[in-house]
């Protein structure tokens, strides 16, 4: 692995964790899935934009095409849509560690489903990693978590987990931003319906508000993405997912730091031990690969 797909790899798990507080803030103030459906069609008209000044057209691959639609349903809608509406009841670092588990949750369902080979270190990651996001669900309960919100995450973090196996070759044929901005229109899309008969636009603007949403519209929601389809296309699928395993620390750091949630001593075990699971889970994968 170079030096620009270490940075690459880095600059993505910070600013994919950063986006459950920026979430966090914008659901306290705006209705969820408006605000999402908002933030992807800027983020997607910017991406259009930025990819037509790149040179790029729409003459995608077919893979790319399928990948345009499924990201943009199951990652934007459906995974980022249900964790908008659940953080308006759990807090952001717990929204965050259990969006960590889609290597996991990846990991069990090529070694279950598609009868992946997984070494001894890859089993032991699984369970280790399993067994600390439950043990912090577990404390949040007790500590009056809503189990509404959690629900909510769970199915999102599926929803992501059944994108990342049916998409192949979305980094391929290039036009990578184009992909970017195409698959934020199509989540906004799928949103603004749902939004439409479930919400109405009842906004608190505030500075702070406003910082949020530019933030999570530029930084999580263009840049994180195309960096992450740049990181995929140099060094491959398997390698890049190992970072995720800076999601769960970096995820709760930030919360912790902006938002001044409280953590347990059971909280911060649980995210050691999701983190190592994960990186044992992909450095199984790497060895094998």
């Amino acid at each position: 692995m170079d030096l620009r797909a270490l940075l690459y790899g880095l600059a993505f798990a910070l600013m994919w964790s950063s986006a459950f507080t920026s979430a966090r803030i914008i659901v306290a103030e705006a209705p969820p899935l408006l605000s999402l459906s908002l933030r992807f069609a800027i983020s997607g008209v910017l991406g259009i934009a930025l990819a037509y000044l790149m040179g790029q057209r729409m003459r995608l691959t077919a893979a790319q095409w399928r990948a345009v639609v499924i990201f943009g349903i199951c990652q934007n809608a459906l995974y980022l849509g249900l964790n908008f509406v659940a953080m308006q009841w759990i807090e952001a670092s717990l929204a965050a560690i259990i969006a960590s588990a889609l290597p996991l949750l990846v990991a069990l369902a090529n070694w279950v489903i598609f009868r992946e080979g997984t070494r001894l270190l890859g089993v032991m990651g699984l369970l280790g990693g399993t067994f600390g996001v439950v043990l912090i669900m577990g404390t949040r309960l007790q500590g009056g978590a809503d189990l509404t919100g959690i629900a909510l995450c769970v199915l999102g973090v599926v929803a992501l987990t059944v994108a990342t196996l049916s998409v192949r070759g979305a980094s391929g044929g290039g036009n990578l931003m184009m992909v970017v901005g195409l698959q934020m229109i199509v989540g906004s899309l799928a949103l603004l319906p749902v939004g439409l008969a479930l919400e109405t636009w009842d906004v608190t603007w505030s500075p702070v508000l406003v910082a949020a949403f530019a933030y999570t519209t530029l930084v999580p929601g263009l840049a994180a993405t195309f960096i992450w389809f740049l990181l995929v296309a140099r060094i491959g699928a398997t390698p890049a997912a190992t970072f995720h395993f800076l999601n769960p620390f970096f995820g709760v750091v930030i919360a912790w730091s902006l938002l001044s949630e409280q953590l347990g001593p059971l909280d911060i075990v649980g995210v050691l031990i999701v983190t190592f699971g994960i990186l044992a889970v992909q450095l199984s994968r790497l060895r094998r690969a």
